[in-house]
């Protein structure tokens, strides 16, 4: 865990000069930049920055995306480390959640999207860490333009999940309860909103920590009935 908290520092120190320097690069400048591994092993050592070219003419079945804002997810550090179940075959770039903007579009695709319109990849994999990216319709799905940067590059995976754990196991209607373990991580923080909303109750239990009441306040800032500590939950 210290090595993926350390991972994750340093990957998200790097994507802060890497998206602002995605946004210093026009349409036309023919150039980006992108992460990428070419084998297997510590993200710090196996992931290197390199320069990519943007083409300046598209296919027909083209969509030229610049990617605005991308997450650092666990997942994404397993992936590059050769021990998520979802492998994919090096040389590849990271990334599997994130959000982007068109910037130009071929002849075919004018009828389904725009540039200037807000879209994330389809499927995992796709490769998100990088400034520019090329893809068909297919693979993209476009979102409302005026969701934040933070909820867009995030939506993805996580609130999916929550919601599918609300859905598709128990019944419940308004005023059940729901419990969980690790009500913090960031699925547990999406089962708490949909719940809310949806008219459920939770029992969210967390771990021990120095700022336990920062972390209930904010909890219940997002709609949590009952924050607990595994400690508290024990006595």
């Amino acid at each position: 865990m210290m090595m993926l908290g350390r991972t994750r520092q340093v990957f998200l120190r790097t994507f802060r000069v890497y998206v602002a320097d995605s946004q210093r690069i026009s349409q036309f400048s023919g150039g980006g930049t992108s992460l990428i591994y070419e084998e297997y092993g510590d993200p710090l050592k196996v992931v290197k920055q390199i320069d990519t070219v943007i083409p300046q003419q598209l296919k027909d079945d083209q969509v030229l995306i610049r990617m605005l804002a991308a997450p650092v997810n666990p997942a994404d550090i397993n992936t590059i480390q050769g021990v998520y179940p979802v492998k994919t075959k090096p040389p590849c770039v990271p990334g599997n959640e994130g959000v982007g903007e068109i910037l130009d579009v071929g002849n075919k695709v004018r009828s389904e999207l725009q540039p200037g319109d807000y879209v994330i990849p389809r499927s995992t994999a796709f490769g998100t860490w990088r400034t520019h990216a090329l893809a068909t319709p297919s693979e993209l799905i476009k979102i409302p333009s005026d969701v934040d940067l933070a909820t867009a590059a995030t939506i993805a995976v996580n609130p999916g999940t929550a919601y599918r754990m609300l859905k598709d196991f128990v019944p419940l209607t308004s005023g059940d309860t729901v419990i969980q373990n690790g009500a913090n991580s960031a699925v547990g923080q999406a089962v708490i909103q949909i719940a809310a909303a949806l008219g459920l109750k939770t029992v969210n239990v967390v771990r021990d920590r120095p700022s336990i009441n920062e972390l209930k306040q904010f909890l219940t800032k997002l709609g949590a009935t009952v924050v607990l500590t595994e400690s508290e939950l024990s006595q």
